[in-house]
């Protein structure tokens, strides 16, 4: 009986050597799948994706959600025959955070008119008649070219100029990126009756 009660005992200890054996080489395994997965190599683009958006959201939930950009549409109205108004231009360029004379050269550059502004109510008058879907449609323009960053395409934008280069650069509040753009082009100016007579007195 005592002979067959080692021999018992000596099979349980080889069974949990085995089983010992088994459990570590399981750990082994896991080690290098975790150690692969810390990696990266074993995600989907989708997944690298959500790992970096939940960093960014832990990290700056600023740069991630930030504030939603609300431009209100442009009021324009008839005065006349000839005239248009904007009457909401001056609360616009507020809201875009660019100069009147800014956005006013850009307006009557790329409607080929003259046009002028009263800072008091914040008006713009147009000499020419004008629907506002043409207005709207160069505001979206002046927006994509002059306010929106191209990386991120946030609206939260400034306008600066290098006085050593004389380029104008758009620096993004969100991102921190910054691209240079080009200068706007000077609004028409129509020739009145004093500039003809300017012109005659230069040519005599």
């Amino acid at each position: 009986k005592k002979k067959k009660k080692k021999k018992k005992k000596k099979i349980d200890e080889e069974a949990l050597e085995e089983a010992a054996k088994e459990e570590a080489a399981k750990e082994d395994e896991n080690g290098e799948q975790d150690a692969k997965a810390d990696d990266g190599s074993d995600y989907s683009y989708q997944e690298l994706l959500q790992r970096v958006y939940g960093f960014l959201q832990d990290k700056n939930p600023d740069l991630v959600e930030g504030k939603r950009f609300k431009l209100k549409p442009p009021q324009v109205l008839r005065e006349g025959t000839k005239k248009t108004v904007f009457v909401n231009f001056g609360e616009i360029c507020g809201i875009m955070n660019r100069s009147v004379d800014q956005v006013q050269s850009f307006f009557l550059a790329e409607l080929g008119t003259d046009g002028s502004n009263d800072v008091a109510s914040g008006k713009f008058t147009l000499k020419g008649r004008y629907y506002p879907k043409q207005v709207e449609s160069i505001l979206k323009k002046y927006l994509n070219e002059y306010v929106q960053c191209q990386l991120c395409k946030s609206f939260d934008t400034s306008l600066t100029r290098e006085a050593s280069t004389r380029l104008y650069f758009i620096n993004c509040n969100r991102c921190g990126a910054s691209r240079s753009v080009s200068q706007v082009k000077a609004g028409y100016k129509s020739i009145t009756r004093q500039d003809r007579k300017a012109l005659k007195a230069q040519k005599m």
